[in-house]
């Protein structure tokens, strides 16, 4: 709906309307979902000054009234009060003091225009851009709380020795060969702090947004360490991660392919050279850093006609059907600081990465560590360990090196 339809709505069929955009918005993506978040927010705009008005009529109405009179009663009520806040201070718990009865100046310096007219404070805080990759989301999680060690066993190959046996001579043997990959658990941990003065900010919830930062911060660690993980001790063995002895490698190094741009053939060289010799894999995932997603877009044919078709959902999408997912710990072949061996992307089923989870995300809120300093801390943490589960379960690609 217009602006100009919603000015002259009641409150209540406002709410409605608000309702109505909720359950409409389970449903919605692209610009008819910012349709809707536009429209709410203009709501939402119209019921605060609805409600400043309100409370300018309440203050006009209180300035008509009379003073009380002093019959006395009012010195043994101030009393009262100041001996219940001596108690409640004397507990440990936060008490108020109305600023008026402490600094004169507090009436005296307002001023013609803070007096007359409203300063309107938004209901919301604005965020920023998402720094979290759906990464952390897609891999294959594997809850084991309480857990140390994660021991995951895989199929190398399952043997090609089978052929003719001449009568009464030993069977051909084709025995399948194992391999196995040990997570081990990594705590990771967040931490920030903010002035007690951010809670008491009005409206938006300042304090809401710096609490939840810490969880934020953990899971974009995690994202990207699924990819680039160095596999030392404790730490997460990320798809890029190459073990130096050969029996620990999970993917074949031989198996990686170079890049030295993006054109019109390297999601075929991507594809086709990913799986086994007997079938192309369809429920695979590229992985790549922003800027090579440009690179796909603004690739034209003679006609200029573009290349591919990309269709963008965020930090996801498909580039000619092929899903992707954008992370910024992938390396971008067409960045002129990348250098030759840089690993730029990785295709496969995320499912072939996991990722057990040790403990859940603990998060913590004090406001006693820095008392003294009216500073209100934060912190959260988790165990977590990750790797590649399947052999070659990713076919990596990266930057060739230039001669």
């Amino acid at each position: 709906m217009k602006h100009e339809e919603l000015v002259n709505m009641t409150p209540k069929d406002l709410r409605a309307r608000l309702k109505e955009i909720n359950q409409q918005a389970t449903d919605a993506a692209g610009e008819a979902l910012d349709t809707l978040i536009t429209e709410a927010e203009d709501i939402n705009g119209i019921l605060q000054d609805v409600q400043n008005r309100q409370k300018l009529a309440g203050f006009a109405a209180a300035a008509g009234t009379e003073e009380p009179k002093d019959d006395g009663e009012g010195d043994e009520v101030k009393d009262k009060a100041r001996e219940n806040r001596g108690k409640e201070l004397k507990a440990g718990s936060t008490v108020k003091f109305n600023a008026k009865n402490h600094f004169r100046s507090v009436k005296n310096t307002l001023s013609v225009t803070q007096t007359v007219t409203p300063q309107h404070t938004a209901t919301d805080v604005k965020e920023t851009f998402n720094d979290v990759s759906s990464l952390v989301d897609r891999v294959k999680v594997v809850p084991l709380n309480g857990g140390e060690t994660y021991q995951r066993g895989y199929v190398k190959s399952y043997g090609d020795g089978a052929g003719p046996t001449a009568e009464g001579a030993d069977y051909n043997p084709t025995e399948p060969v194992f391999g196995y990959v040990t997570v081990e658990k990594e705590k990771i941990t967040a931490y920030t702090e903010e002035p007690e003065e951010m809670i008491k900010l009005p409206n938006a919830d300042y304090d809401g947004i710096v609490e939840g930062s810490v969880s934020k911060a953990i899971r974009r660690y995690m994202s990207r360490q699924i990819l680039i993980g160095d596999g030392t001790t404790g730490k997460f063995k990320g798809i890029f991660f190459n073990p130096t002895k050969k029996e620990e490698q999970v993917i074949d190094p031989a198996t990686d392919i170079e890049l030295t741009a993006i054109d019109d053939g390297t999601l075929d060289e991507i594809i086709y050279s990913y799986g086994g010799e007997e079938e192309v894999e369809d429920i695979a995932v590229l992985i790549l850093n922003k800027k090579d997603l440009k690179a796909f877009a603004k690739l034209r044919d003679k006609q200029g006609r573009k290349v591919y078709t990309i269709v963008n959902r965020g930090n996801t999408g498909t580039i000619d059907g092929v899903p992707y997912i954008i992370n910024t710990a992938c390396k971008a072949v067409t960045d002129a600081t990348s250098k030759g061996g840089d690993y730029v992307m990785a295709y496969g089923p995320l499912e072939n990465y996991e990722m057990p989870i040790f403990s859940d995300i603990d998060a913590r809120k004090s406001t006693e560590y820095k008392f003294k300093q009216g500073q209100i801390a934060y912190r959260a943490d988790i165990f977590a360990g990750g790797a590649v589960a399947a052999y070659n379960g990713f076919i990596r690609a990266k930057k060739k090196a230039t001669s």
